[in-house]
């Protein structure tokens, strides 16, 4: 159940990306394009997901575990540390270059666009460094 339970999220959250305009980074260049020709309509579809998040999060903080019976694994951390904001500042250029983000473009990938091809083996190239990097920090 859990499996189906997590296929059939991830093809809501796929096709409300496709329907929003969110895994075209064309529209996405547009609405980060604030000094140019600012397309504001994925505000929209941004306020709307946050809104989602911040009542499932308000929700779920009350429950030890999930409908399915598995564990919750909510983040502890409050820290603003330079990690984070390193972190946040690379996602946000990466964003703005190519006008993916990790979901739309897998979303996009699955529709054959040769860019987010490129966007995800980049993605997963900057993974594996980092992952490589954590390893050798902590031996």
């Amino acid at each position: 159940m859990l499996i189906i339970t997590a296929l059939l999220s991830g093809l809501i959250f796929g096709l409300g990306l496709m329907v929003s305009g969110m895994a075209d980074p064309g529209k996405v260049l547009g609405f980060l394009d604030l000094a140019g020709n600012w397309d504001p309509s994925l505000a929209l579809v941004m306020g709307g997901a946050v809104a989602v998040g911040l009542l499932a999060f308000a929700l779920v903080k009350r429950r030890r575990a999930t409908y399915l019976g598995e564990p919750l694994q909510l983040p502890t951390s409050r820290a603003i540390d330079r990690r984070l904001v390193l972190g946040s500042t690379l996602f946000g250029i990466g964003w703005g270059i190519a006008g993916f983000c990790p979901g739309p473009a897998l979303t996009s990938l699955g529709t054959g666009n040769p860019k987010a091809l490129l966007f995800v083996l980049g993605m997963l190239a900057g993974m594996g460094i980092f992952a490589l990097l954590e390893r050798r920090k902590r031996d």
